[in-house]
């Protein structure tokens, strides 16, 4: 990548990672509902989820560049149905109190939802393709930008949870409110998705 590109790629990874979409939101209602320590367990597995798909990326990318345009579709619809079940599990009450409640924020949560995350897919692919294949198709010059990538969403996704941590105490009495805007708005993701533009 020319230097002259770096100030457009750090903005792209910037509005990429800052705005709305189902790992923020998760992060948002986690530390909403639980507080910063749960909310900061399931940010460690989006994190580890974000760079195993930048990785992924990486590899497809090098291994077979332009011909993944073909499979975008496909994730979009896994990434959907991954969202509405995210969303189902938001609104449903948990039967035998938070210990049981399968939304509870957790390592394995968090990665699962990156490694689903079409959002983050497209991003990594997006910015690979975009800002490295024009100029290099090397390994060496795909790496560098797969392994900053990982620093660009997840350090987005701890102001939504810092966020949702301050606000805590202020959505207390509402929690039912917020876990219902929390999962339309998840279901308005899966929507954009699979909706044609």
């Amino acid at each position: 990548m020319p230097v002259s590109l770096i100030p457009s790629f750090l903005a792209y990874c910037f509005v990429g990672g800052i705005t709305p979409g189902p790992a923020n939101l998760c992060s948002l209602s986690a530390a909403l509902r639980y507080g910063r320590a749960p909310a900061l367990r399931q940010w460690r597995g989006l994190f580890c989820g974000f760079f195993l798909d930048a990785m992924g990326a990486v590899a497809l990318t090098w291994l077979l560049g332009a011909a993944l345009n073909g499979y975008v579709g496909m994730l979009s619809w896994v990434g959907a149905a991954y969202l509405l079940w995210m969303a189902w599990h938001m609104l449903r009450p948990s039967a035998s109190g938070p210990d049981r409640d399968p939304a509870v924020p957790s390592f394995r949560g968090g990665l699962l939802l990156q490694l689903t995350n079409v959002k983050v897919i497209l991003f990594c692919l997006a910015a690979l393709s975009s800002y490295v294949l024009p100029y290099s198709r090397s390994l060496r010059a795909l790496l560098p930008v797969g392994l900053l990538l990982p620093f660009s969403g997840p350090l987005c996704n701890l102001v939504w949870l810092f966020a949702g941590a301050s606000m805590q105490k202020l959505f207390e009495h509402h929690r039912r409110t917020v876990d219902v805007v929390m999962a339309l708005s998840l279901v308005l993701c899966a929507v954009s998705l699979v909706w044609p533009h």
